[in-house]
């Protein structure tokens, strides 16, 4: 299948009031666990490429055309995108490489430094005909806004994305990236108020550290580009961790990394379900459950 506009997929989820997937690539052993968890469900999935992933593989190209060729040659719709790119030039490069979409993080520097960097972005990305995601400050595990008790003013929001242009934009309702426990409550109030406020669609990072029932409520109240890394990369880490741990003498990584792929690809699609289901479903399984009981 072609490859998928990032706008379409989440103008698309945005409408039928569902999560948009973004899950993070890793290495290409995770990027092909995800579009084969795509193709098990048949659920849209946008695969996103971060400058941490970039740096780690010494350059963009590499990695970004590995996973364009893995989502280009999916039988489900795949779309890539670069994810809290600081460099100027990695955006460029990444549009130049057919990447069609990008997160523009300027939120380290100061508001008026973050909007005018933004804005010649966005301006740029927007005459090759790219979406770009930003946000206001730097998420919660990076010393910013998606801290505990930090939240985005919807009214701020607003005027950042009019001075902007922005698609999309990062907001801070209670996650942080990094956590290795799904545990975070989301103010689904604020949620709501932005999804009211702000006329473009609203991106949830920090999304490993939510359980699955609040990832759900938080896209009926507004939420929908839903972004997952950590945890996953958890999976591929607990993996490995029991093969080798069960099998101490193996040293063709191939043994402990096959199975490792299969476990994202696994948990992958079982977070495209979640992602799709109605909050209202769980919801009315928990209060048929209590009457039963």
């Amino acid at each position: 299948m072609p490859l998928v506009p990032t706008s379409s997929l989440v103008d698309a989820a945005r409408e039928a009031h569902v999560g948009a997937a973004a899950f993070n690539v890793i290495h290409l052993e995770t990027a092909e666990a995800l579009v084969a968890a795509a193709e098990r469900t048949g659920v849209p999935l946008i695969l996103q490429i971060s400058e941490n992933c970039i740096r780690y593989h010494g350059s963009l190209l590499p990695i970004t055309r590995a996973t364009l060729a893995l989502a280009e040659g999916s039988s489900a719709p795949i779309a890539v995108h670069l994810d809290h790119i600081t460099d100027a030039d990695l955006v460029r490069q990444g549009i130049a490489a057919g990447v069609d979409s990008v997160m523009v993080d300027a939120s380290a520097l100061p508001y008026e430094e973050n909007v005018a960097t933004t804005a010649e972005l966005t301006a740029w990305c927007h005459e090759r005909g790219a979406y770009v995601e930003a946000e206001l400050g730097e998420v919660g595990g990076k010393d910013g806004v998606h801290a505990p008790g930090v939240r985005t003013d919807p009214d701020e929001a607003l005027t950042f994305v009019r001075a902007t242009r922005v698609d999309a934009l990062a907001v801070a309702v209670g996650s942080s990236h990094a956590m290795q426990e799904r545990t975070a409550v989301l103010d689904k109030d604020l949620i709501a108020a932005l999804r009211t406020t702000l006329p473009v669609p609203l991106v949830l990072h920090g999304s490993s550290g939510v359980p699955d029932d609040e990832l759900r409520r938080a896209i009926a109240a507004g939420m929908t580009k839903i972004n997952i890394s950590t945890h996953l990369v958890s999976v591929f880490t607990a993996s490995i961790r029991q093969t080798l741990g069960a099998n101490p003498s193996l040293v063709d990584s191939r043994k402990y990394v096959k199975p490792a792929r299969e476990a994202v690809a696994e948990e992958a699609a079982r977070l495209l379900g979640v992602l799709t289901t109605p909050a209202t479903v769980p919801d009315r399984l928990a209060a048929r459950a209590s009457t039963l009981g």
